[in-house]
């Protein structure tokens, strides 16, 4: 079982990480705050990758909460069926966009809290937003980060919302901004679920992980 990592060893392993990637991207595609929250709302239980494939065209003609509404459930359906989810998700986006125009003038607001209220946006969503869009250094939690945090001893937590604290409380504040990213892609490439790549690893000597690959 890991241990929480002390603050110096913290620091070399996010030194490492910002050394590696000064400027690590979140990989979902967006134009706009808009966009940015569709994407991260359709992304629950399914991979970026295939919701950039799914959004490429729909972006394209629904920009805008008004322009989704315009487009309505139905044909934002026809763009999103290979996602997972599909019909609930196309409710929720529908439902979020109409709140949108009706409640916020067509624009996206900044805090967690109107967020967290619209349909289908949960906490690691609003802050996903937060982060990406408005530069706030939230931390977005989800199977990737929670993973690498208690494998290594990054941020423990027996769920997503104390690792979220673990890494706000441990993590020095100079690498807050983009923690969230790097673990994400370190979690997403090398600390992967069932055979982690250790051997690529460049915080192999720091981590506490006890059966590392080679």
């Amino acid at each position: 079982m890991a241990k929480q990592l002390d603050y110096h060893t913290l620091h070399e392993i996010f030194t490492r990480f910002q050394a590696s990637e000064a400027e690590p991207k979140g990989e979902l595609h967006h134009v706009n705050a808009y966009t940015l929250v569709v994407a991260v709302a359709l992304s629950a239980q399914a991979t970026d990758a295939g919701v950039n494939k799914a959004t490429a065209a729909l972006f394209e003609i629904a920009d805008t909460p008004q322009k989704m509404l315009d487009l309505g459930e139905e044909a934002l359906i026809g763009h999103i069926k290979t996602i997972g989810l599909y019909r609930n998700k196309a409710k929720n986006v529908i439902k979020l966009s109409r709140i949108l125009v009706e409640e916020y003038g067509g624009e996206v607001p900044s805090s967690r809290a109107a967020l967290q209220s619209l349909p289908g946006v949960g906490r690691k969503t609003a802050n996903v937003v937060l982060n990406m869009w408005w530069g706030h250094p939230s931390q977005a939690v989800d199977t990737h980060i929670f993973r690498l945090g208690n494998r290594s001893g990054i941020a423990l937590g027996k769920d997503v919302d104390a690792v979220e604290r673990a890494i706000e409380d441990h993590i020095p504040v100079e690498f807050q901004h983009h923690a969230h990213h790097w673990m994400i892609l370190h979690g997403r490439y090398i600390c992967v679920a069932r055979k982690p790549k250790c051997g690529a690893c460049i915080i192999r000597d720091l981590c506490q992980f006890e059966d590392k690959t080679e």
